[in-house]
């Protein structure tokens, strides 16, 4: 199984899962399902690429697929998003500025080259944090993880 930070890395497999997404926040009847041929004419890329993604996302167990005839449906799996969750986390409850002026645990002082390192990721986590409470707050994807953990 691919790494899954790897698999995310890639903007048109985002792209794949913002879509899925957008259709289960959309769609209750069809479990968030979309054909492969729906995800093409969203993303205006080739057939054979979108597939391409869609295996990658799939041996990663970020969608799962369902088999009509000659027709394929995929949904968005939530599951394996909390391995990234469960990473990003810690890296956003952290004290910068503790993290910046050196210090950490009251004890630890950073180097010079560990500060720049931190305050890099810092900038990073930043940046993401900010494009994703977008993205959630326009996908509306609070409500539908509510409802995905209190199922488990």
């Amino acid at each position: 199984m691919a790494d899954i930070f790897g698999v995310v890395a890639d903007s048109t497999r985002r792209d794949i899962l913002r879509i899925l997404l957008e259709r289960y926040n959309q769609s209750s009847a069809a479990q968030g399902e979309l054909s492969v041929s729906d995800i093409v004419s969203s993303l205006g890329l080739s057939q054979p690429t979108v597939s391409k993604h869609l295996k990658v996302l799939r041996e990663a167990g970020l969608v799962g697929v369902r088999e009509e005839g000659q027709h394929r449906y995929y949904h968005l799996d939530y599951a394996p998003l909390e391995v990234i969750e469960d990473w990003l986390i810690p890296f956003l409850s952290i004290d910068v500025d503790t993290v910046l002026a050196g210090v950490v645990d009251d004890t630890e002082v950073l180097k010079d080259e560990q500060r720049a390192f931190a305050a890099a990721i810092g900038k990073a986590f930043a940046d993401t944090s900010f494009q994703m409470q977008h993205v959630v707050k326009d996908s509306g994807v609070k409500k539908s993880v509510k409802k995905w953990r209190k199922s488990d």
